[in-house]
């Protein structure tokens, strides 16, 4: 699948802010934002050839209408990626997306099925902000669904998920490529699938280099910025300390780089760093952080493409599928050739 571009990247590039990127985009009236701005978004926006993907059908009958159901919203930083993602796709059939935020309560989650039916709405998504296994309660069976960031132990909608096995090879492949043998993983806890996915990929990957994984430098149980502080220290107060670290997500490297820092270790000098997540603040370390990002603006993006293209005739058994999309390497200042 071609990776689209996202809001955040246009930001980026055009040197403005993301909610001046939607004000622009969705062409909001709003006399803060000048002609140049306006103009400057835009050319980015072209350049990187945002907003431009597939057509698909939108169901003749039913009220353009997505329900876009969220377990939380206060757990991790990332509903707004699933919420913008599924907004701009479903924007490019002008078809709107209602987001509903239940908390897993079964009433919130039927009351706004109902209200999705009584529209006769386009179908639903149900979104979870871990990635993990879910039984889909039997209301959604009132319309058509995929699944975001989860998945059914027998596949009856299509789901997507993203490649963390991949990304953690491709995380800890980063360090090897540099020249690092002695590499510790600071690994998530185990009740987090993310973790264990990661975790596995960070294993294959030395097993591919053919370097042994030292047992001493894979800690368990942790994903905040103090857990990634009392992990670094125990593992870097070692005789033998490792020369990199890649980390289950980038609070736990912010918690290194502060460890490395109060040891007088310099990053990348003396010790290397690579997260996962690419959350808004890895750009902004120093050095800013390499990192992986997860893909969930595409993933929602595919969902809702996903959802209109089972009304255009597509074979059932080609639409249940479990997807999983890359999360791609953003190399940034944290990795180095190990010393000597």
């Amino acid at each position: 699948m071609e990776k689209r571009a996202t809001m955040h990247e246009v930001a980026e590039l055009a040197g403005v802010s993301q909610a001046t990127v939607s004000l622009v985009l969705n062409g909001v009236p709003n006399a803060r934002v000048s002609k140049a701005t306006r103009r400057r978004v835009q050319e980015a926006a072209e350049q990187l050839g945002y907003r431009r993907g597939k057509t698909h059908p939108v169901p003749a009958g039913r009220t353009r209408v997505v329900g876009l159901f969220i377990d939380e919203v206060s757990t991790t930083p990332f509903a707004a990626p699933f919420i913008e993602g599924a907004r701009d796709e479903a924007a490019l059939q002008d078809v709107t997306i209602a987001t509903f935020c239940t908390g897993n309560d079964p009433a919130l989650e039927q009351a706004g099925l109902d209200m999705l039916v009584a529209q006769n709405a386009i179908g639903a998504i149900y979104c979870t902000l871990i990635t993990r296994q879910v039984t889909v309660p039997e209301a959604f069976s009132q319309l058509p669904l995929v699944l975001l960031n989860c998945y059914e132990r027998k596949v009856q909608h299509p789901s997507v998920v993203p490649g963390d096995i991949v990304g953690g090879f491709t995380a800890t492949d980063a360090l090897l490529r540099a020249g690092h043998r002695r590499i510790a993983h600071l690994a998530g806890e185990h009740i987090v699938e993310a973790a264990i996915d990661r975790e596995q990929g960070f294993r294959q990957a030395m097993e591919k280099w053919g370097v042994a994984v030292d047992e001493s430098l894979v800690t368990l149980g942790g994903w905040t910025i103090r857990a990634g502080r009392e992990r670094a220290l125990a593992l870097l107060s070692q005789p033998n300390p490792p020369t990199a670290i890649f980390c289950f997500n980038d609070r736990m490297a912010i918690g290194c780089y502060e460890v490395a820092r109060s040891l007088g270790l310099s990053v990348p000098g003396d010790l290397s760093i690579v997260g996962f997540d690419d959350e808004d603040i890895a750009a902004n370390m120093d050095p800013p952080l390499s990192t992986m990002v997860l893909p969930h603006d595409e993933m929602a993006r595919w969902a809702v493409g996903q959802l209109l293209d089972g009304f255009d005739g597509i074979d059932a058994d080609e639409r249940l599928q479990k997807l999983k999309i890359e999360c791609e390497l953003v190399e940034r200042d944290s990795i180095a050739p190990p010393k000597g």
